[in-house]
């Protein structure tokens, strides 16, 4: 199964470290960041799984739950949490699926055969609290993830739902955006107080509105 955005993501039941799941009962009206691992115990992984810990709080101001999968059982995952807060430095406070039958890998299309066709790639999904799917990266499981990257996402998608911008390349929360081109300049202008600057006629620029 392909998903691609804005498709609905598939809801599941499912076991996990913190119990069973029901994916949107769990997910209720928040965004969701959703990850998979190649599998318990590599190198690579425990590091996220920490980093994303450490980052909870920040998704928690963005009104978003966090939830990783890997294609191991409860008792592999409860054993690998106590590797992950001892080397990371942290307290792993959210829920790793146990998705050792890899229903939920392959309702997701998680496996991709070529690179290997018994582990999950590494792949995040954001949802929205429409259980829309907004953003898809997938990553070579030799790669780590950023999760800077990932926040700074959230923040970009949840501006532009609310305004007529969108954000240029390497955009963080507090700089200028970009006006929508199909605004006319003059209404621009009057839309967005703070200023409008004209690059081009195609091109124009605005303090980010909800700052």
């Amino acid at each position: 199964m392909t998903l691609q955005l804005g498709d609905i993501a598939p809801n599941f039941t499912q076991q996990s470290s913190a119990g069973e799941i029901n994916f949107y009962d769990w997910a209720g009206d928040s965004w969701v960041v959703f990850f998979s691992h190649p599998a318990d115990y590599t190198p690579v992984c425990t590091t996220e799984l920490g980093e994303v810990a450490k980052l909870v709080p920040e998704f928690e101001k963005r009104n978003a739950k966090v939830i990783a999968l890997s294609v191991d059982g409860v008792e592999s995952h409860q054993g690998w949490i106590g590797d992950i807060n001892e080397t990371q430095g942290t307290t792993v406070n959210y829920p790793i699926l146990a998705d050792d039958d890899k229903t939920v890998s392959n309702l997701y299309g998680m496996i991709h055969p070529n690179a290997n066709a018994k582990l999950t790639v590494r792949t995040v999904f954001v949802i929205d609290p429409e259980k829309k799917l907004r953003l898809t990266i997938t990553y070579p499981p030799s790669t780590g993830r950023n999760f800077d990257e990932i926040l700074r996402v959230i923040d970009s998608l949840q501006l532009t739902d609310n305004y007529s911008v969108a954000t240029p390349v390497n955009w963080k929360d507090g700089e200028d955006v970009v006006v929508s081109p199909a605004i006319p300049t003059e209404e621009a202008k009057q839309k967005f107080p703070k200023g409008v600057t004209e690059v081009k006629s195609y091109l124009r620029t605005t303090p980010q509105p909800n700052k």
